[in-house]
């Protein structure tokens, strides 16, 4: 069956039109995704990276499709960098009133045991993943939302049962995730609301990024998931479309699990096997990791 030619969200036509949504980390995976969805619905998207080539590949992307996006490398750990950069979008802003929106999405990791992970690798990893998401908080914060509101949503990731064999990541994404409650509650008076994604086990461009052994345990993950499948982009994208939206104009502070029940449940009580779970296919330009392909 041919693939649509646009993307399909379940939330209505123009519901961010006229506003303008920054999306870190924009460049591929699930930033990539959730760009395209904002721009289906109608935002002018700021798409953030380190990799110049990468947004503006996005950016093509979304213009073929009929949305707009505007492209800013930088790194997210540099601090002068996001000030200015966010700084410099003002030209943008002026014609949309605010920056309405922010997806902290940027991060990265790699697989190790604690024992083996070093100062300086630790050091990284909190940056990626905590240090920089909190500086695009705080400056989008002084720079827009102080003044006209907004809504931020950070990515953390499934660490409700720590994360062994990436200590660094669980760290830094548990500390996202209180960071969001701390902004939510101090930013709630300027009419800003701050909440939080924790995907688990997604089929995204990401996994292609490991090697090892590693790589040979992401085929069999979708075995210990109780709906006996990984999750799509286009899954995590519609639940921070939502927390973007009106309809979560009461919701703040919350950290929303999108990790298929993977952590719920017991050995001594395993999940049935059975092929009843259907994933939401909305993003009509993703493709499956090469990590996946011929995975039964």
């Amino acid at each position: 069956m041919e693939a649509p030619s646009r993307y399909a969200s379940v939330l209505r036509p123009g519901l961010f039109a006229g506003q303008l949504h920054w999306v870190t980390g924009g460049g591929s995976g699930i930033g990539r995704c959730v760009a395209h969805e904002l721009a289906s619905l109608g935002a002018t998207v700021v798409l953030s990276g380190r990799t110049a080539e990468k947004l503006e590949r996005v950016a093509a992307e979304i213009a073929e499709d009929g949305g707009r996006a505007i492209t800013r490398a930088f790194d997210i750990r540099d601090e002068e960098a996001v000030k200015a950069n966010i700084a410099n979008i003002a030209e943008v802003v002026a014609g949309h009133g605010a920056i309405h929106g922010l997806v902290n999405n940027a991060g990265g990791q790699f697989p190790a045991p604690l024992m083996a992970i070093s100062k300086r690798g630790f050091e990284a990893v909190v940056a990626n993943n905590l240090t920089g998401g909190f500086l695009m908080m705080r400056e989008v914060f002084l720079q827009s939302m102080q003044q006209h509101g907004g809504a931020i949503v950070n990515m953390t990731a499934d660490f409700r049962n720590g994360m062994p064999g990436m200590g660094h990541s669980g760290a830094a994404r548990a500390g996202m995730s209180n960071l969001t409650m701390t902004a939510a509650f101090e930013w709630a008076h300027a009419g800003v609301r701050v909440n939080a994604v924790a995907p688990g086990w997604i089929a995204s461009s990401g996994m292609d990024h490991y090697g090892g052994m590693t790589r040979t345990i992401i085929p069999k993950l979708k075995q210990h998931v109780p709906l006996r499948r990984m999750g799509v982009e286009a899954e995590v994208s519609a639940a921070i479309c939502f927390l973007l939206s009106p309809g979560a104009a009461f919701i703040t502070g919350v950290t929303l699990a999108i990790d298929g029940g993977a952590p719920l449940g017991s050995p001594l009580f395993p999940a049935l096997d059975h092929d009843k779970s259907q994933p939401f296919e909305g993003f009509h330009r993703a493709v499956l990791p090469e990590v996946l392909k011929g995975s039964a």
